[in-house]
């Protein structure tokens, strides 16, 4: 048994502590909000946060996130920011299939944590990795600034 801090709630996990922290969250806590997309790191649809940090939960082992805060799309909802980005996606018709947008979301939350203001160049190097195969990423842009703004 490993146990994790997701969402600011302490979980048991009966699996081994090598498996990665995605299939923790999906298989053994049947959070699916979090999406498996390449399971090697490159393209972002499994991101979520430890620490505050957007991290690749493909790749992360749940035995290195013991003692630290996993954060997940399940918690954006009631999280400022990441209602304010949630809110920018929706107005701005960011999704179209909507795969990859729990990661897009999850790094923009990030972004917006530590950078008020994103310029152009600040918001492609924060979302550089987050792959959308039906191409919104000006949309995502649009959005980051719109919530943003809204944060402001």
């Amino acid at each position: 048994m490993v146990t994790l801090n997701i969402n600011g709630r302490d979980l048991q996990v009966d699996a081994d502590p090598a498996t990665p922290i995605l299939w923790a969250l999906r298989d053994n806590l049947d959070m699916t909000g979090t999406k498996f997309g390449c399971g090697a790191a490159l393209c972002g649809a499994c991101t979520v946060h430890l620490d505050g940090n957007p991290i690749r939960s493909c790749v992360t082992p749940i035995s290195s996130a013991q003692g630290l805060k996993i954060t997940t799309i399940e918690a954006m909802e009631g999280d400022k920011v990441g209602k304010a980005v949630q809110d920018a996606w929706v107005k701005h018709d960011v999704p179209q299939c909507g795969y990859c947008q729990s990661g897009q979301v999850m790094s923009a939350v990030a972004l917006l944590r530590t950078n008020k203001r994103p310029l152009d160049a600040d918001i492609d190097n924060a979302m550089s990795g987050n792959i959308c195969r039906c191409g919104t990423y000006q949309r995502i842009r649009a959005a980051i600034k719109d919530a943003a703004k809204t944060l402001a």
